[in-house]
This record gives C-alpha cells, structure tokens and sequence, in this order.
C-alpha cells in the first residue's frame, strides 16, 4: 500500500490547525489564539544549556538514533532527559498526565473516572525507601535526567512544538518523582481483573473446569477460600479496574478495552555459541505494546564513565530497559505473575466507613481527594478510602460489600522500568541476577547472554507467598493473608540450559510451540535466520486442528470448498494468502462454539478476550459435526465483515495503522498518523499482533543482538524516533518495519562515526 505524504508547508499546516481547531472547540476544548509554531529541535552545532559541568554529544545517526558521550554521569543522564524531552516531550507529557490522573484538567470531564481510579492505585509509601530499592545513585540519575527534561521544556513554553499548539496547553516541568508511578505496572499484571472472571467461571462451571478455561499463575492452581459466594463477584469490579491507566482520546471517551492490547505477545529468545553460526551467542526480542505514534520505545545510546550500554528505553525513563553494555546482553518478555490480590469487605451496615476484621469493626482509612477538570470552577471531589488489604475500588450497597485490592505496586522499588538502570551496569551472570532483584515491576521473564557464552532466563516480579489468590478473597476471615515475598531462586530461572537455547513467549502454547520446532533443528541459526524467525507466520494451532477437519465432510457446499481449501493450505498466515483468511475466522468462530456450549452468553463474551490474549489451547479432540459448524459460522462471519464468503487476502483486513492521540480529523490523521500496512500473522503466530481486524498491538520494536561483534546488533522501531510530525525521523522507520526490514544499531565510536547523520555538542550556559 502506499505511505501518505506528510503536509509540511506553513499552508497546508494552517488549514490543518484550522480544522482541528474547530473539532477541539467542538468537544469542550478552546483552541490556542495563532498557529505558533516552534521550529524543529536543534541537532547541529552547538547549543549552550544551563545545568551541564562539561560539553556533551549528541551524535544522531541516519536513523534517528542519539549516542551521547559525557564525562559524567550526571552530564549523561541530563543529555539523556535533554535529547528525549526533544524527540518526545508531547508524548511524555501525556504519559505523565495520563498515569498521574491528571487528564480530566485539559481534557474535561469525560476522564474523571479514569483520572479518580489512576489516582487510587497510586504509590502512598515512603518515598526514600523507594528510591533506595532501585539502587543508591537512582535518586541522582532520576534528578539529572529530570533536570534535563526541563532545560528543554524551558526552551518549548518559549516557543511551543506543533503538538503543543494543537491540544491548547503547554508543558509543565518535571520532578524527580514524577518517575515513579505505578499506572504502568498496575495495567501490565491486570490479576485482580482476571481474579473477577475466574471467580464467575469458577461459579459456572466448577472449580476444575475453570482452571482449564483460565490457568492459574505463578502462585499455583485455583484454591477456594471459605465464606465467600464467589456469585456475588460482579464484572462490575473488573470495569473499574480497567479504568485505570485507559488511553487518553481527544475527541469524547472511546469505550474502555477489556483487554488492553499489547502485552501478550511478545518473544524472546536466546541461543548459546555452540547453537550460533557466529560463534558466539545470538539473542532476540520483540516486546509487544499498542501501535501507537510516536512508539513506546525509544533507542539511545548513553557512553560515560561507567556506562556504555545501548537499546531502547521509555521516552519518559533514563537509561536502557533492553539492550547490551559491552559486556552481556538482555530481552524480555511480559510474565504471568500473580501480583494482584482482590479482597470481600464486610461493610457496617451503621456506618459506611467501616469493615468487619476478625469478628469486629475497624475504621478504614477514609480522606477526599481533588480532581481538577477543565471547563468547571470547582474540582471534582472524590474518595479515597482504603482498609488492611489495600484501596477499596468498588461498593455493592445492597450486600454491604466492599471490593479491595492489594498489589504488589504498594511496596517501595515497584515504579515501572526503574530497575533497568542496576542492569545497564552489570558485567557478568551474577551480577545481572544481582541487578534483577532490583526490577520488581513490571513482571518480566528476562533472557540473558554474555560475551564469555553464557546464556539464561529469569523471572523477575514482587510475588507474595502465603494466600494462592486466584479468586478473590474474604477480607474480613484473617485467613488469606500474604505471608512475605518470593525470592529470584524461587521464580523459574535457568543457566546454561542443557539444550543450548532459552524461550520466552508470555506462556503462548502456539508460539513456544513453533519456537520449540524452529529452534529444535539441529542447524546452526545467524541473525538472518533470526529475522525470518521473528516474522514467521506458521500457525501451531492450525497444524493441530487442521487434521482434524481432513476427516469430516460438510454438506453444504461453500462450506466443503472451504473445507477443502484448508485443508491444502500451507499453515502460513501471510499477507497475500487468501486462505489465512478463512483459517483465521474459522478458529475464532471455532473459539467462541466451545466456549457458547460451556457457558452463558453474558459469561461466554468475557471469557472470550482473555483466552485469545492468553491464546490459550484449543481442545485436541473436536467433533467433526462442530468443526464443520465453526466453519459455516466462519463464512457467515466473513460475509458480514465484507460483503462476501470470498475470502480476500489476510493483508487486505489485517492491517496496522500507527495512530496518533491528536488524529481525531481527517487532516489530522493525515498528518499524525501512519499507515495502513497490511499486516502478516495473528494472535497464535510467532509474528503476533493483537486485534480483531485492524491489529491493535504487536511488535512495534525488535532487536537481535551477535555477541560476536556488538555493530552487528539490528533493530526495528516504528514509526520514527521523533514526535514530530515536521522531522524527517517522524516515521521514516515505518517503511522498513512495514516491509520486515531491520537497520544497525552502531556501538562502537567507528561505526557510530560512520553512521552518523547529525552531532550537537551541548555546552554548559
């Protein structure tokens, strides 16, 4: 397909800001006075900054990647905030409003639920012994690299980005702790939302089923507590969980996912040097988030003494969450840890403000908290009420029941992504290990290799022991308490495996499945090999199913041309295959008939989302007459998505777009936005995407790493490095994404030097 051009004449963006303008004012927003708009980030020369002791550079290669050399660590991590509040700092912005709670201020009253439940969840602990659990010179790189993002946010209340101008407000300084929240690291486990749909299966269907629907986590299979009616759970508790950390929307408040997408499909994999053409071990990852624009991740390099390390990071973070020093090398994958407990309170019925613990009230701890909303003279007042278990996030008045959580996120060292900085540091196995134990949040299974061939795997999350939480609790027994944490040896790890290779895949049974199969050939792999990998499009499912259905017959005569088209079909989910097509709405019509003849319709559609996000296994033994019935329901699908039970290629349905918050016109998407691509793969192939149709997730960053030499690590970031849509980086990365292509990420001052496009020297002022 083809890539839309980008406007770039004053013109063309005055219309533009006219007509978005106009769609702001409409939903409540007032629009700034004049399209100001400042001009692009300087990236030549040299540019003077108060708060740096000595001149750092930036050199920016082709790619729009930043390598800042400095002479102290304090002058990197201020280049660091610097360079990122440059590229990103509208997207930083309002990922700090957004896990802050602080959206309904400039976005109005559509966000105040999501705001109130953002701000409940929140850290309420001891602020130094948070900072001391990430390591002891966090506190300082945290301030420089805050004092960095603000050197540049002086300079652009001065004179405004584009993006700036458009939403209708400038940016706000930063402060060190506005790096430690935990919206993140709540929306990455989402347990106690998925403790709320076990609990309702569990009351369908019985205990042993339901852990066949719904495995359990890492704490074990489901455990039944005594005195509670797991009926009286309502999805309602579920939805206002999900409130937390939903996305931010320009125009209205778009319906809040029940399963956030991004998350559940990501890979990561590692060989040792004697699996390895290179000699040396060869390590892979594609990290999954929502395909948004500008990208989740961010790639830098950050050289000082103490560090070189290089990969990608949160644009709102310092250092790398993935990459390599010049010693080891990492990926990771998200883990099902069970870090999310909900309890049952007993509410007094003479006094709303109090619950039952042990055979006696006790007063919770109630105080009100004020939400600031656009458009009203008095903010919104909300409460804030919490008990022994945690913050109380829903009532049932008519039962005097109240809906607690306990997380792991309200112990110090859980804000998000923090204990990279302990990782970009480490030199060797046991000092990686050491540095894990600093990564508390979010729970990540964490591959491993190093220059002398050492390779690895470890699970890394805050885990309680004590109550297995698989369903929730009562509160009010005293018998379901946590009892104390896991430690690194307790959580799945491994050193050196015997069979030379390490998996992660979220627990997917289709994709470690088909890793197993690629990996298990007993051929040496190089980075090609690597790349095609991490493309592949072969459905695991499909090879179970699909003998299967050779044994039926279907007496309806479009249902056996399909059937016979099937069954030819070559098991691969590519772009261009028409059969795909059909494959895929087949084993989605197939999922949704198991799940009907089991549960209630009501039930059946909350189920479903959280076994594709958990792509779990399809049954090995089908009746044909149900294969057959999954397959006319299939074209039936089809023909309502298109018109026709001719199947189209999957590409032509199956794309991506890279969506922009501010695309809310049809020249705004223009401009901010990327795509379409038509995209290969779906949920249950080693190159996932989340999504019905339009794929809403996937891997929008990969990396492979050959120890053998650190220059030969490549990469794929989409759309662009930069947030503007006026730079040439601001989706130049797209094409090559779209087309499975990947570009060098340079290490070495050479190959930096080589492939360097621009260098900024910043100067202290």
């Amino acid at each position: 397909m083809s890539i839309q051009p980008r406007a770039c004449l004053l013109r063309q963006h005055a219309l533009f800001f006219l007509i978005v303008s106009l769609a702001l004012a409409a939903c409540g927003r007032q629009p700034p006075a004049a399209p100001r708009v400042a001009p692009l980030p300087q990236v030549s020369g040299t540019l003077a900054v108060g708060g740096l002791s000595s001149p750092v550079r930036v050199v920016r290669d082709r790619w729009g990647v930043p390598h800042i050399d400095a002479a102290t660590q304090d002058d990197l991590f201020f280049a660091q905030g610097f360079v990122q509040a440059e590229d990103r700092l509208f997207q930083m912005d309002l990922w700090r409003r957004s896990v802050q709670g602080r959206l309904s201020e400039v976005l109005g009253a559509n966000f105040i639920e999501r705001d109130v439940m953002t701000r409940r969840i929140q850290y309420h602990g001891d602020l130094d012994a948070d900072w001391a659990s990430y390591g002891p010179d966090t506190r300082s790189i945290a301030g420089a690299f805050v004092r960095g993002v603000n050197a540049w946010v002086a300079m652009a209340r001065e004179h405004p980005p584009e993006e700036f101008v458009l939403a209708g407000w400038r940016p706000d300084f930063w402060t060190p702790e506005d790096l430690l929240n935990r919206t993140d690291a709540f929306v990455a486990s989402e347990n106690a939302a998925a403790q709320v749909l076990r609990a309702r299966l569990v009351a369908a269907v019985g205990v042993h089923r339901a852990d066949m629907l719904l495995p359990a986590g890492l704490r074990g299979a489901t455990d039944l507590p005594r005195g509670l009616d797991l009926s009286t759970i309502s999805p309602v508790v579920a939805d206002a969980l999900r409130r937390v950390g939903t996305p931010p929307f320009f125009m209205g408040l778009a319906a809040i996912p029940s399963t956030p997408p991004g998350r559940a499909g990501s890979n990561a994999w590692v060989i040792s040097p004697a699996r390895s053409a290179t000699g040396a071990a060869i390590l892979a990852n594609d990290p999954h988030q929502r395909f948004d624009h500008p990208s989740w991740r961010y790639l830098v390099q950050l050289h000082a003494p103490g560090w070189n390390v290089i990969g990608a990071t949160s644009p709102w973070l310092p250092g790398v969450a993935i990459g390599h020093n010049d010693r080891v090398a990492w990926g990771l994958t998200a883990l099902a840890a069970d870090a999310q407990d909900l309890y049952v309170e007993k509410v007094n019925p003479a006094n709303p403000h109090q619950v039952q613990e042990r055979g006696r009230w006790v007063d919770t701890d109630f105080t009100q908290g004020e939400l600031p909303v656009k458009g009203r003279a008095e903010p919104f007042t909300f409460d804030l009420e919490r008990t022994r278990h945690g913050v109380i996030v829903a009532v049932d008045r008519g039962r005097n029941l109240a809906f607690t959580v306990r997380w792991a996120g309200s112990e110090p060292g859980t804000a998000a992504g923090l204990g990279a900085l302990a990782l970009d540091r480490a030199r060797s196995w046991s000092e990686f290990r050491s540095a894990l134990a600093r990564w508390k949040a979010p729970a990540s299974d964490v591959v491993y290799a190093d220059v002398d061939g050492n390779t690895g795997h470890q699970a890394v999350a805050l885990v309680p022991e004590g109550w297995s939480g698989a369903v929730p609790a009562p509160g009010w027994t005293g018998a379901h308490e946590w009892r104390g944490w896991r430690t690194l040896d307790d959580l799945p790890h491994a050193f050196n495996p015997r069979l030379g290779y390490t998996i992660a895949a979220n627990g997917s049974v289709p994709r470690t499945g088909r890793l197993l199969e690629a990996l298990g050939d007993a051929r040496l792999f190089g980075v090609d090999d690597f790349k095609r990998l991490q493309h592949d499009t072969v459905s695991w499912n499909a090879a179970q199913l699909l003998p299967l259905l050779a044994g039926a017959h279907a007496n309806r005569a479009e249902v056996e041309q399909a059937r016979q088209r099937l069954v030819a079909w070559d098991l691969r989910v590519s772009a261009d295959s028409t059969a795909a097509t059909l494959y895929v709405f087949w084993e989605r019509a197939l999922r949704r008939i198991l799940a009907d003849a089991e549960l209630q319709p009501t039930l059946a559609r909350e189920y479903l989302p959280a076994a594709e996000a958990l792509n779990l296994p399809l049954p090995a033994l089908v009746p044909a007459s149900t294969l057959v019935d999954a397959l006319a329901s299939a074209l039936d699908d089809l023909r309502a998505a298109t018109g026709s039970t001719a199947a189209p290629p999957w590409g032509s349905l199956h794309t991506v777009m890279f969506r922009h918050p501010l695309g809310v016109t049809e020249a705004a998407r223009h401009r901010f936005n990327m795509g379409p691509f038509p995209l290969a793969g779906y949920d249950s192939t080693v190159m996932a995407s989340d999504g019905k149709i339009e794929a809403t997730g996937g891997a929008s960053y990969r990396q492979i790493i050959d120890l053998a030499d650190w220059d030969r690590m490549v990469a794929s970031n989409a759309p662009g490095q930069s947030g503007s849509p006026s730079s040439p980086h601001f989706a130049d990365l797209a094409t090559l994404w779209a087309a499975g292509q990947y570009f060098p990420l340079a290490f070495s001052a050479a190959a930096v030097s080589a492939s360097a496009e621009t260098t900024l020297t910043l100067v202290p002022r």
